[in-house]
């Protein structure tokens, strides 16, 4: 374990990252990364956080790991607090309407957020609409 972890350190190092943290939860065999450096990165955080993950995981598909979760300058958290915003913003409209509302197209991760924060509304329902990276989350009322 403390090999791959290594690996994986070193790896983050050679792509330039100084101010970071590797974590394994063993019980979980989960891998929990941060990385707070490179502010100037901003604008390339998505697809790096996607690219690192996927090396991330090439290196794990060997060692039977369920999951990685990688978060360069809190994007991921930012953008998940957004996503629940949107969610309960969206809701609300579609309490108040009676209508249905479309959010913008998300990946599949950002997609389990909405209907996780949703699934307990018992107004409400929530599915996925579309195909690859326009699919989708509609918000309906129950009628």
């Amino acid at each position: 374990m403390n090999e791959t972890k290594t690996l994986i350190e070193q790896l983050i190092r050679l792509m330039g990252f100084e101010d970071f943290s590797v974590s394994l939860i063993e019980d979980s065999k989960r891998y929990l990364i941060f990385i707070n450096d490179a502010p100037f990165l901003k604008r390339f955080t998505p697809q790096m956080i996607a690219d690192l993950e996927f090396l991330v995981k090439m290196i794990l598909s060997k060692k039977n790991f369920d999951y990685v979760y990688i978060d360069i300058n809190n994007y991921r958290k930012e953008r998940e607090d957004l996503i629940v915003e949107l969610a309960k913003a969206a809701a609300k409209k579609v309490s108040i309407t009676k209508k249905e509302v479309a959010l913008p197209a998300m990946n599949a991760y950002e997609r389990r957020i909405v209907h996780s924060q949703l699934a307990m509304r018992p107004d409400l329902k929530t599915e996925s609409s579309g195909e690859g990276k326009q699919r989708r989350v509609i918000i309906k009322p129950i009628e």
